[in-house]
């Protein structure tokens, strides 16, 4: 079996593909999403162990381990709780390890792990060219050519940081839940800041595909993952296709490129 964890600043997804060590190409055969809120060592190693006994994996039957970050003091945390707990020490996703995906881009070490595990697993299951958006703390939107290169992409900022920021900023305005009401004409104060975020977040992905779009040439498949997915895609003109575990299934097609050889 193969565990991965996609390390971000919001939250941590783990999961557990079953199938041998050459990638873990049984499926998804487990799966936990939570907050990325500080621990020890000892504590994510605890955390990791009760997941996994939740479902009753045996921690012995895990023979690989693959990690993406975009914060560095939680990957060495992960880093020791995987090696220590599961005795695996994890594979870290960068720039500079056999992704099978050329990096085309001005700085290929300032763009971050989990956006190239999108863009990896986007293209295996896609082809070239597509856009990958990642609907999370922030948006990422990544661009793979029509040969299979990543070449890059933009980033704004995501749903919950800018509610976040509103409602820190706007003493009257009520915290609302994070859902599309019925009319974009909010006639009242919970409707109208709805209507701004998610018709509002919609727009800003679709225009930025669009613009996308006219760069390449064409019109791609567009393909959605995050927490925030469901909730723009029902509403984008441009998004395709739904991938809630984009980035899990993307670290293990890198681990199965990279497994066997001194990675």
């Amino acid at each position: 079996m193969l565990l991965v964890l996609d390390i971000g600043n919001t939250n941590i997804a783990i999961g557990v593909f079953g199938g041998d060590s050459e990638g873990g190409d049984g499926g998804l055969a487990g799966h936990w999403r939570f907050s990325s809120l500080g621990r020890t060592g000892d504590e994510a190693g605890l955390l990791l162990e009760n997941l996994l006994n939740s479902h009753d994996f045996d921690k012995g039957l895990i023979d690989g381990a693959i990690l993406c970050s975009v914060v560095p003091s939680l990957e060495e945390v992960w880093r020791d709780a995987v090696s220590r707990y599961v005795g695996r020490q994890p594979l870290i996703v960068a720039h500079d390890i056999d992704l099978g995906m050329r990096i085309d881009i001005d700085h290929p070490g300032e763009v971050g792990a989990d956006r190239l595990a999108n863009a990896v697993a986007a293209s295996e299951k896609f082809g070239g060219p597509l856009v990958a958006v990642d609907l999370g703390t922030a948006i990422n939107l990544d661009v793979v050519s029509a040969d299979g290169a990543y070449i890059g992409g933009a980033i704004a900022p995501g749903l919950a940081v800018s509610m976040e920021t509103l409602f820190s900023r706007t003493a009257k305005l009520p915290q609302v839940a994070l859902r599309a009401p019925e009319r974009v004409i909010g006639r009242n104060t919970i409707n109208a800041v709805q209507s701004g975020i998610v018709y509002g977040y919609a727009g800003l992905v679709d225009a930025l595909v669009e613009r996308m779009f006219a760069e390449l040439g064409t019109r791609t498949p567009v393909i959605a993952t995050g927490g925030h997915a469901e909730v723009l895609a029902e509403h984008s003109r441009t998004i395709t296709n739904i991938e809630p575990w984009l980035t899990l299934d993307g670290l293990r097609i890198i681990y199965r490129r990279c497994a066997g050889r001194d990675a």
